[in-house]
């Protein structure tokens, strides 16, 4: 696997430092309103790395915070006169469902800043005792930016510094490099929102809950951090700072960030018109696979052009891959699966090239297409053996595994059928033989045929 490092700006070979095991960090959502398409821009594109990182063999730990203490949703639940719990709760369950209608595969841990509070104090504690943070006499806390001379290495443009400066609000422009926050003191606009702290009553900033969380779930230095071209400054910039200078230690070894999205070439905003949230685009009759579709469609670091239209080409390609899948159903009939074409083994060849390199999407597309097509050529001339169809199907199933769109919703084994499958398993491992058959024509009944394979057992639709 090769990927580009924003910090150095080239493509490297990824070594994780755990030999097999990848631990990566996701910036995840502010939850005081409901995540819009360019939030899902990110998550989907760190789905398919995280996807394609687990199709090459890796262990996966990844962890995603969701910010429920800051600026914003201070304000909204006190526009909403309700509590803060009460307020950002309705935004974190909207996120999961979007998750899911996303097929975007979970996280191992989604912490919460509320529930880490003590870790965002205790890391305070140490930068203090550093000497690279300190005390303002409102009781808030800031970092020293002077005292951290590398900072500005992960963005290189941030211009000069504004030397004694301090910025109190979570986010801030470029032009403005100054001491950043991490702790600040209670305030009236607060309301019953705060923590009791050695530098007395007040809550974290924003930036320094990512280095707590992370650090706390994937050691002072881990592997790979992602998020939006938007967070590298202030946010990830923020991150290092702190996070460097209280553990002396690197803190990250690579960085992933994905160009922004634009709606109908044109900054999505509210004023414009132009602002969708996925319950937007499903309101209009769009499905979560083909929002995904889009979303998946153009190379992470690229920018993407999200359209109406977009939606409407990805309608009808899922539809032409539809198709093919079901004329492979009826020619495969029974048969289990054979040795591939040469057309599909060249297909998995592409696709595995391109995206073990930087996740080469669009080149990954064109190779499942160019199946397609081929595949349609053969199979409308008698051409294609049972044994050959079904192991193209099985292909396509492996490399849905990574891009998690090419089978329909329907098409996916649910929580019932997953169920069966365990507890076939159980009836395997104490060598109820009866009972794993009896299991396995109750799948058979619903639809689903399981093969039992060295990794685990692999479901296929009937």
């Amino acid at each position: 696997m090769k990927v580009f490092n924003t910090l150095g700006r080239k493509i490297e070979e990824l070594v994780p430092l755990d030999r097999t095991h990848v631990r990566m960090y996701t910036c995840g959502p502010t939850v005081y309103d409901f995540a819009h398409i360019g939030n899902f821009r990110a998550y989907v594109f760190e789905d398919l790395l995280r996807r394609r990182l687990k199709h090459a063999g890796y262990r996966v730990t990844q962890v995603m915070n969701l910010t429920d203490v800051d600026d914003k949703t201070i304000r909204g639940a006190r526009a909403a006169k309700i509590p803060l719990s009460e307020f950002t709760g309705r935004f974190k369950t909207a996120f999961f469902e979007d998750l899911k209608t996303l097929n975007i595969d979970p996280a191992e841990r989604y912490p919460a800043a509320t529930d880490h509070v003590p870790e965002m104090i205790a890391l305070i504690r140490r930068l203090i005792e550093k000497g690279v943070a300190y005390r303002s006499n409102d009781g808030s806390v800031y970092f020293s930016i002077a005292k951290f001379p590398a900072y500005g290495r992960l963005s290189q443009d941030v211009v000069g510094r504004k030397a004694g400066a301090r910025v109190a609000q979570d986010e801030y422009e470029k032009e403005n490099v100054a001491d950043f926050a991490l702790w600040k003191a209670w305030d009236e606009g607060d309301g019953d929102v705060g923590w009791d702290s050695p530098w007395g009553r007040g809550r974290p900033g924003w930036h320094i809950e990512c280095s707590a969380m992370s650090m706390k779930y994937l050691g002072e230095s881990f592997d790979i951090h992602t998020g939006g071209v938007d967070n590298m400054f202030p946010h990830h910039e923020n991150e290092i700072a702190q996070s460097e200078a209280a553990t002396g230690k690197s803190f990250v070894r690579y960085w992933m960030h994905c160009a922004h999205l634009v709606v109908d070439g044109r900054k999505m905003a509210k004023s414009l018109g132009n602002f969708y949230t996925l319950r937007d685009a499903r309101n209009r009759g769009y499905t979560g696979r083909e929002v995904r579709y889009v979303l998946l469609s153009a190379h992470y670091r690229q920018a993407l052009n999200f359209t109406l239209s977009a939606l409407d080409g990805a309608r009808a390609s899922l539809g032409r891959l539809d198709e093919f899948r079901a004329q492979l159903r009826e020619v495969a009939g029974g048969a289990g699966g054979g040795s591939l074409p040469d057309w599909a083994a060249k297909a998995r060849d592409a696709f595995k090239a391109s995206t073990e390199n930087d996740l080469g999407i669009s080149d990954a597309l064109a190779a499942v297409f160019d199946m397609a097509r081929e595949g349609h050529r053969v199979m409308n001339g008698g051409g294609l053996k049972p044994g050959e169809a079904a192991g193209v199907l099985e292909l396509l199933d492996d490399l849905d595994r990574v891009l998690g769109v090419l089978a329909k919703p329907d098409e996916k084994p649910g929580s019932d059928v997953e169920a069966l499958v365990r507890a076939r398993e159980a009836a395997r491992r104490v060598k109820n033989w009866q009972e794993a058959d009896r299991i396995r024509n109750r799948l058979k009944s619903l639809g689903w045929e399981v093969k039992d394979a060295a990794d685990g057992p692999k479901l296929k639709k009937r």
